[in-house]
């Protein structure tokens, strides 16, 4: 797998290359600010993108409107946002483009090394990544018209779980309830969103995406 990062901050960048190095990922580019990342990826596309939100020139939201842009310039480009803070409007857009292959967390609650790297995996194959508190904080604002609505109060937590990226048997030990039981929820939020079985793309990444987006 080969990766880029955007990360200002010397010592953090440095210290995902050679995280990602020991683990037997290539790291091609790794930039500082956002120009850099954007030329990195035109000229070498990689198989999945690691940014900050906030890089020069304004250290506001510069990493995440580069990583809406790549997605716009190379449709379908995993990005996996590491960040320290949630900014909601870019995020929104990044999230709401309906390829896949997204995930955001919050660099002081990423604990463990290898879930971290099982994040960045899950987001490259096309799946999303997203941390709790980055879910609390986007849903925060809901429209009157919520397609959610539809949803019954544990269908939401079996969808706020796949949207952190956890598979059925883990969702089934997360809410001590059976993977038949997870299954028939999925079943029934698929139906609810009108997501049909060729749907174009996977619908429990479409269905997260409706999740977030929302």
């Amino acid at each position: 797998m080969r990766i880029m990062i955007a990360e200002d901050d010397a010592l953090l960048r440095e210290g995902l290359v050679l995280l990602l190095s020991t683990a037997g990922i290539e790291v091609v580019a790794a930039a500082d600010n956002a120009d850099d990342f954007l030329a990195a990826v035109a000229a070498d596309r990689p198989d999945a993108v690691v940014v900050d939100v906030r890089l020069p020139p304004t250290f506001t939201d510069d990493g995440l409107r580069a990583a809406v842009r790549a997605r716009e310039l190379h449709p379908g480009l995993p990005v996996l946002v590491l960040s320290s803070w949630v900014e909601d409007s870019y995020a929104a857009e990044l999230l709401g483009d309906g390829m896949g292959g997204v995930g955001y967390l919050l660099k002081e609650r990423v604990g463990k090394v290898d879930r971290f790297l099982d994040s960045l995996r899950r987001v490259a194959a096309g799946g999303t990544a997203m941390d709790p508190e980055v879910i609390s904080q986007l849903l925060v604002r809901r429209k009157a018209d919520d397609p959610m609505a539809a949803l019954t109060a544990r269908e939401r937590e079996v969808l706020a779980l796949m949207a952190e990226g956890h598979n059925n048997a883990t969702i089934a030990e997360r809410l001590v309830v059976s993977e038949g039981a997870v299954h028939k929820h999925i079943r029934s939020i698929f139906a609810k969103l009108g997501l049909a079985a060729d749907e174009v793309g996977h619908r429990r990444v479409l269905a997260v995406l409706a999740y977030l987006n929302a």
